[in-house]
């Protein structure tokens, strides 16, 4: 039985072979980990920010409406910008004991501090 949904195979160019299974990309969310099984890690950075720092939250696990409230709310917390996108969590400034002390307040067991 052929497949003629051609909206799923646009992205593929041509195969002969009448046996060919077209690979769909089902991309579905990660499911968010537990806060206390959350591995954080809290550093500063100032790479290709024009010399500002940035305090930035690495390692969490989830969906990005999970990673974008946690960035919501330490933004709110150190009363600064930022984003949250790309597995990243960047807070403007120099926080990265205040983020340290509020993830561990907040049930983020495993938060540790890396680098200078």
């Amino acid at each position: 039985m052929k497949n003629n949904d051609w909206k799923d195979r646009l992205n593929v160019v041509y195969s002969t072979n009448p046996d060919f299974n077209y690979d769909m990309d089902d991309d579905q969310e990660q499911v968010t980990l537990d806060k206390n099984k959350q591995n954080l890690r809290v550093s500063l950075d100032r790479k290709n920010r024009g010399g500002k720092v940035v305090t930035l939250i690495t390692g969490f696990v989830g969906t990005e409406n999970d990673q974008k409230e946690l960035g919501k709310l330490l933004k709110s917390k150190c009363g600064v910008g930022g984003s949250a996108k790309d597995g990243e969590i960047i807070v403007q400034g120099d926080f990265k004991q205040k983020v340290i002390d509020l993830l561990i307040k907040e049930g983020y067991t495993k938060t540790k501090g890396v680098g200078g």
